[in-house]
């Protein structure tokens, strides 16, 4: 059996990747806004059902832009949950609201909307939601508390892409919509992101955001005879290349997810024995969801067992990170947000949740070291 090392994550290699660079250097035309940038947004749509996407250079931006697009400022507070990237909360933060952190339901990771019905107020603007590993949140609840205080709903759909809630595509559910596209998410582009969006007017303000406040997209498609500065922005524009690479990734989506399944239905079907001799919790996927084989994770009872879980498969060669470190206990937190129901679940999730390698190219091989090195382990 091979010693090599088994890695936690390798970016996927799509074969018309090179091809479209070469088309893209070849021409007169690399900044954004080009026949990549088109065709990948086609591609996205498709995916996603979300009849608006644009592309953007991290999912961060496109949280800033939803940040925008809210109008939120000084006065609003924003929920998100405290078992979440940072990208979650500053990208809120940096509109000058307040950051409510709130906890998560234990079975799925997720925002647990009784947590967030226990901390809105009557500044609530928004709630941020991420579908955590590729398996949705609980949209039902989350949308039955947005009709009742009429706040919007953000999903940070980072991990989700081809994710499914009752049949509809996760990323098209909320108000906004943000996607991201780095190295280690399912599809790249290196660094990347997205927004989605349902509403025609949220749309055309997107667009003005998205190249420095100036109406540039509308100039293009000759709508004007020329442009100008029209309201607040960024440069938050990809360039050609960057979606020439995700145009050439978004053709092989399928194959991507399938191979990625093929990993995570391995893990799936071999551990449970072993989890229920060891009191382990396996990542588990609701009936009325569709996942995207993001992460394939363990829950480990305590967290002096996960570390020693973690060093067991680091002395076997196999990469096994743990993951967040809850928003609402970082300096950050303690300073931009406010936590008005200790985040329990969160803090426990993160002490005890171990990450399995997961990617497309992972072989029966490979599967099998980690496999033999998690049941090696007793707990």
């Amino acid at each position: 059996m091979s010693t090599d090392r088994v890695i936690f994550s390798r970016p996927y290699r799509a074969s018309g990747e090179l091809t479209n660079l070469e088309a893209v250097l070849a021409s007169d035309h690399s900044h954004g806004d080009g026949q990549f940038t088109a065709a990948a947004s086609a591609k996205l749509r498709s995916i996603t059902e979300a009849p608006y996407a644009l592309l953007t250079t991290s999912c961060t931006h496109s949280l800033e832009m939803a940040g925008l697009l809210l109008e939120l400022g000084p006065e609003d507070e924003v929920i998100v949950p405290s078992f979440a990237f940072t990208s979650t909360a500053t990208s809120m933060a940096l509109r000058g609201a307040t950051v409510v952190f709130a906890d998560i339901d234990s079975a799925t990771g997720n925002l647990d909307p009784e947590a967030v019905a226990a901390v809105v107020t009557a500044r609530t603007k928004a709630v941020v939601v991420i579908h955590y590993g590729g398996v949705a949140a609980d949209m039902e609840g989350l949308q039955k508390l947005a009709d009742a205080y009429g706040f919007a709903i953000i999903e940070d759909n980072a991990h989700g892409l081809g994710g499914r809630w009752r049949g509809r595509a996760l990323g098209s559910i909320g108000t906004v919509g943000a996607l991201s596209f780095h190295d280690t998410k399912n599809v790249h582009c290196g660094e990347g992101g997205a927004l989605l969006l349902t509403d025609e007017i949220l749309m055309a303000r997107a667009e003005i955001i998205r190249e420095k406040g100036t109406d540039r997209a509308r100039f293009l498609r000759g709508a004007v005879d020329k442009y100008s500065w029209q309201d607040i922005g960024s440069s938050y524009l990809p360039s050609e290349l960057n979606a020439a690479v995700l145009d050439a990734q978004l053709a092989e989506f399928e194959n991507i997810q399938a191979n990625r399944h093929r990993v995570w239905d391995a893990y799936a079907a071999a551990l449970p024995e072993w989890a229920a001799r060891n009191d382990v919790r396996l990542m588990s996927v609701p009936q009325d969801r569709e996942h995207t084989a993001h992460l394939y994770y363990l829950r480990v009872p305590t967290e002096d067992r996960r570390d020693d879980l973690i060093k067991h498969l680091g002395s076997l060669g196999i990469s096994a990170p743990f993951h967040y470190v809850p928003l609402d206990s970082s300096p950050a937190g303690l300073k931009l947000g406010r936590t008005p129901v200790p985040c329990v679940r969160s803090a426990e999730f993160s002490g005890t949740v171990v990450r399995l390698p997961l990617w497309p190219g992972l072989s029966a091989e490979q599967i099998e070291r980690v496999l033999d090195g998690v049941t090696s382990f007793t707990v």
